[in-house]
C-alpha cells in the first residue's frame, strides 16, 4: 500500500517552522517512515515541476508556513491547494499572517523608501527598487511581484486545519499527523490546540489577583519580576489573557510575558482589540492626565497588541470589504 504524500512549503516567514519540524528529533524517523514527502524545498531538491504534474488532490495534506506576499507564494499555496486533500496553516504566520503582516501598517512605496533608499547603510544612488523583469543581453530577467499587503494563508486560499505558534512545538506537531494518519482529525477549520487562554495554563495563575489594578507599565528588559509573579499583577504587559494555550508556556518558563503568537480561542475574533478592552481598565487612577501618560507609555501599541494577528483582525477585514 503507497504512502500518504506529505508536503511541507515556506512562504513569508523566519525560517522558524522549518526548524520546528526538526525539533521533532528521533521522531522525525517515525514520520519519514510513514510518509511519502513529495515536496519541501528547504531540505529535499523538489521543482515546482513535480507537484504541477501530480493528480488534483493526490497530496495526503499539505504543511504550509509563513504569510503571503509574492507573486510566487500566491501561486504556489493555489497550486498546493488543488493537488492537496487537507491543507494545514503552519504556525502564526500562515495562521494570522504574523510578524510580517506589521508591514501592512505601511505601504508598499514606503517599505521600498525605506530598505533601499533611507537606511543609513544603503548605497543606492540611482534609486533602483524591485522589477518584475530586466531585460540583459543573455535575455529577460523576472522576480515575484510584491504585493501592497501580507496575507494570511486563508486569505489566499481554503484552508483545513490551522496549528498555531510562533514556531508550533513538537507535541502538537506529532499529534497533528498522527491525527491525519489514523484519520482522527476535529471538524474542519479547528485549530489544532486546547481552547483555553493561556492564563488557565499559566504555571503562576495563582500569583494573579481577582482584580488587577496597576499604577505603571514596566519594561521586560529594566525590571525583574519574581518567577512566580503574574506579569499584568506587575505591570508588564502580557497578552496571556487574550491567547490560546498549547504553546507549553514556553516564554512564561522563560520569564518572558506571552506575545499572543498562538492566537485567540474560537470565541475571540479580535485578539488584540480583546486584550486592549481588559487592558484599559487595569490603570489604578481617575485623573484623566495620568490615564493620558498611562496610555502613551505603551510602546508600539499596534505593534504590540497585533505582533502576530494584524493581517486577521477586524480592521484588517474591515479594510478588505471596502
Amino acid at each position: 500500500m503507497p504512502k500518504p504524500k506529505v508536503a511541507f512549503y515556506w512562504c513569508a516567514s523566519c525560517g522558524g517552522c522549518e526548524e520546528a519540524v526538526l525539533d521533532l528529533a528521533e521522531d522525525i524517523l517515525t514520520v519519514v517512515e510513514a510518509v511519502d514527502i513529495v515536496l519541501w524545498p528547504v531540505a529535499l531538491d523538489f521543482k515546482r515541476s513535480d507537484i504541477e504534474t501530480m493528480a488534483d488532490g493526490s497530496i495526503a495534506v499539505s504543511f504550509i508556513n509563513g504569510a503571503v506576499r509574492t507573486s510566487e507564494q500566491d501561486e504556489m499555496v493555489k497550486l498546493l491547494r488543488k493537488k492537496s486533500q487537507i491543507v494545514v496553516a503552519f504556525g502564526s504566520c500562515a495562521h494570522l499572517g504574523g510578524i510580517p503582516a506589521l508591514m501592512n501598517l505601511s505601504s508598499r512605496q514606503q517599505m521600498f523608501e525605506t530598505i533601499y533608499d533611507q537606511v543609513p547603510s544603503v548605497n543606492n544612488p540611482e534609486g533602483t527598487h524591485p522589477q518584475t523583469s530586466y531585460s540583459i543581453k543573455e535575455g529577460d530577467l523576472t522576480l515575484p511581484e510584491i504585493h501592497e499587503a501580507v496575507r494570511a494563508l486563508d486569505q489566499v486560499i481554503d484552508v483545513d486545519y490551522y496549528l498555531p505558534g510562533c514556531a508550533p512545538p513538537p507535541n502538537l506537531i506529532i499529534e497533528t499527523l498522527t491525527a491525519i494518519l489514523e484519520g482522527k482529525l476535529p471538524e474542519k477549520g479547528a485549530v489544532l490546540s486546547p481552547e483555553k487562554s493561556l492564563c488557565d495554563t499559566c504555571p503562576r495563575k495563582d500569583s494573579k489577583p481577582d482584580k488587577i489594578k496597576i499604577s505603571e507599565l514596566k519594561r521586560i528588559s529594566m525590571t525583574n519580576i519574581p518567577e512566580d509573579k503574574c506579569f499584568l499583577a506587575e505591570g508588564v504587559i502580557c497578552l496571556g489573557p487574550a491567547t490560546r494555550s498549547g504553546c507549553g508556556e514556553r516564554c512564561i518558563n522563560a520569564n518572558m510575558p506571552c506575545r499572543g503568537c498562538f492566537g485567540p480561542t474560537k470565541a475571540v475574533e479580535d485578539q488584540g482589540a480583546k486584550f486592549l478592552s481588559g487592558f484599559s481598565s487595569l490603570f489604578d487612577s481617575e485623573d484623566e492626565k495620568e490615564i493620558e501618560a498611562f496610555a502613551e507609555s505603551v510602546i508600539d501599541p499596534a505593534g504590540l497588541f497585533y505582533m502576530f494577528s494584524l493581517a486577521s483582525s477586524l480592521k484588517a477585514k474591515f479594510h478588505d470589504s471596502e
